[in-house]
């Protein structure tokens, strides 16, 4: 491939794997057939990059493959899954995009499928058919994704970026380093949970708290009560990977690399055991609440990391019979393919029917988009807690999802820690 076999694009793909494999001290390469990607130009940068570089094909030579010259971009050879984009298409005119851009949206579109990309258009690919097995290795971005694969699933990824995934889904290949190696998997520090953790929320916090300590770690989780379920280990991943640099973690008797804190721990000594308990619980809930001031809620944004069904129909149960706010948005995420089942089972029904949106395809963060004079958010989810602030300039409370959907119907924040 590196010598030009397989055409230009190809070529220029294995070029970059193996500067980026030298640079990371990788000793080979690893087959893969499962790649997350971005490869798409939503930006008014990007499309007009794209206008002056010969199309998409410009835009994936220069950003993914780093090449001057604009080569012609072959079918993918692995199965690739998009990410989420800068907004929703059939919501354009709510999130204010428009027209010119809603239709450069769709030629992108149709440019990805034509490379026989799955346009999933989510951070959670593992919940529409992006399932790899125990072990897989992988070529995965976007960061609560590359947790939920390595931790939950048992794959096999590091996160990984545009350029990146880009050359290996036209070669099948990435390096050979980090979270590949059986070795990096094994736990760094030992957590002991001495609280109750069981609401999203609470998994939300507790994830937020293990990336702020660990950093970049591999943490080994004890003493856990109820049993998680979907929703809640992607919000403990997404917030840990957005306090820290958290990638990897085990929950003893729950993921399938730790049935047992010593199959964890493998032949490493915690470096570090540190206790999760109310004292802990109480000062991440502030923190998170941090930028909140005003009660007045203006918007409600719900879905990050996108829903789950699950998650859908327990928003819809809370907003039966009652009416968003006149002084209020809600905005729920959710991936194109669980809205259909959501339109299919009424859910989509009732959350309109209470002035809510049920949107695809993109974030409040990833789109920069809010309702027109959005000062104070309602959040269930730790990592926009995080990073909304900081990108639209806004206050933030966190909180359960009962908290918020109240807040969404009454405009006001009355949420507190539990």
């Amino acid at each position: 491939m590196l010598d030009g076999r397989d055409g230009p694009a190809v070529q220029r793909a294995m070029d970059l794997l193996m500067r980026y494999g030298r640079a990371l001290g990788a000793e080979r390469l690893v087959q893969t057939n499962n790649v997350v990607a971005s490869i798409s130009a939503t930006t008014p940068f990007m499309r007009d990059y794209a206008m002056r570089r010969g199309g998409m094909d410009g835009v994936f030579s220069e950003f993914s493959l780093d090449s001057d010259d604009t080569v012609e971009i072959p079918r993918v050879k692995t199965f690739t899954t998009h990410v989420q984009l800068g907004f929703d298409p059939h919501n354009a005119a709510l999130m204010g995009v428009d027209e010119q851009t809603v239709q450069f949206y769709r030629k992108g579109e149709a440019y990805i499928t034509g490379l026989g990309v799955q346009a999933a258009n989510t951070c959670t690919p593992y919940q529409v058919g992006n399932i790899p097995t125990r072990g897989e290795h992988c070529a995965w971005m976007e960061s609560s994704a590359v947790i939920y694969c390595n931790a939950v699933i048992g794959a096999r990824t590091n996160t990984e970026g545009r350029e990146s995934v880009g050359a290996a889904m036209l070669t099948g290949r990435i390096p050979y380093w980090g979270y590949h190696v059986d070795e990096n998997r094994l736990g760094t520090h030992a957590v002991r949970v001495e609280t109750t953790v069981e609401s999203t929320a609470d998994w939300g916090m507790l994830g937020y708290w293990i990336g702020d300590m660990v950093q970049d770690k591999v943490p080994v989780v004890e003493g856990l009560g109820p049993l998680p379920n979907l929703a809640r280990l992607k919000h403990f991943g997404a917030a840990a990977s957005s306090s820290g640099g958290v990638e990897m973690y085990h929950l003893v008797g729950v993921t399938p690399e730790a049935n047992t804190r010593e199959q964890a721990f493998g032949r490493n000594t915690p470096a570090q055991t540190l206790r999760y308990g109310e004292a802990e619980r109480r000062q991440t809930w502030e923190k998170l609440n941090a930028t909140g001031r005003s009660t007045a809620v203006d918007y409600v944004m719900l879905g990050c990391p996108h829903y789950t069904i699950e998650q859908i129909w327990e928003a819809a149960r809370l907003l039966e019979g009652r009416r968003v706010s006149e002084n209020t948005a809600l905005w729920i995420f959710t991936p194109r393919a669980i809205k259909s089942l959501a339109d299919r089972n009424g859910y989509t029904r009732i959350i309109e029917a209470a002035g809510g949106h049920l949107l695809t395809d993109s974030c409040s963060a990833m789109s920069r988009a809010a309702p027109k004079g959005t000062r104070v958010v309602a959040l269930d989810s730790a990592k926009q807690a995080h990073y909304l602030p900081a990108i639209l300039g806004v206050e933030a409370w966190f909180g359960s999802t009962a908290d918020c959907i109240d807040a969404a119907c009454t405009g006001q924040w009355r949420g507190g820690p539990r």
